[in-house]
């Protein structure tokens, strides 16, 4: 079962790349300037079940029109099926908000989460370092467990990378039930800040 857990792990991040690499969102940010950095679970290994990417994108200036010019040569590409925008600039991550929907050669459906956020903003670099930080203290037993508790997650529940990743890493947590359990307990709203 371990096993199979890690396997599946290791396809899905496969087939990320190669949806990224794909669909040339690397280069339509580079095309106005943006520095681009994957976050979340596909930067640390810990994609599952949930087929999503996560970008956070970073440019001087927050041009909205830029951040349009960039996304519509993403949009060009035939696999991409919808694209979402929002402007939170008003809001406490102060960025612009992409969701894109990517359908791949086995008919999966990707979704790729984009934040453009403005150099020197308050979120400016710390999903890289959370990401890194998990990474460095995560231990291949607590790997495991994240990567099961993803893969028993009922299809209907929306859960956030960072809850499992808290749980198990800094509450111990080993099984679904407990998990549930920790969940109820420790509610999460709004931005995560939690660094282990």
């Amino acid at each position: 079962m371990v096993e199979d857990i890690i396997s599946l792990a290791e396809k899905n991040l496969t087939a990320a790349k190669k949806v990224i690499q794909n669909c040339g969102i690397i280069k339509a940010w580079q095309d106005i300037g943006a520095e681009i950095n994957l976050v979340g679970s596909v930067r640390m290994g810990l994609l599952m079940t949930h087929r999503d990417i996560d970008f956070h994108i970073y440019t001087q200036n927050l041009s909205i029109a830029e951040s349009f010019k960039a996304v519509a040569k993403i949009a060009a590409h035939p696999e991409i099926e919808k694209i979402t925008y929002g402007n939170l600039l008003n809001e406490e991550d102060s960025c612009l908000e992409w969701h894109a929907w990517y359908r791949d050669n086995e008919k999966n459906l990707w979704q790729i989460d984009m934040m453009h956020i403005r150099r020197g903003s308050a979120y400016d670099g710390f999903f890289e370092k959370q990401a890194d930080r998990i990474c460095a203290v995560m231990t291949p037993a607590q790997k495991e467990t994240i990567l099961r508790l993803k893969y028993e997650t009922p299809a209907e529940e929306k859960i956030g990378g960072i809850e499992y990743y808290m749980a198990v890493i800094r509450d111990g947590i080993k099984d679904w039930k407990s998990f549930s359990a920790w969940r109820k307990a420790n509610p999460q709203t709004g931005i995560i800040s939690w660094l282990p």
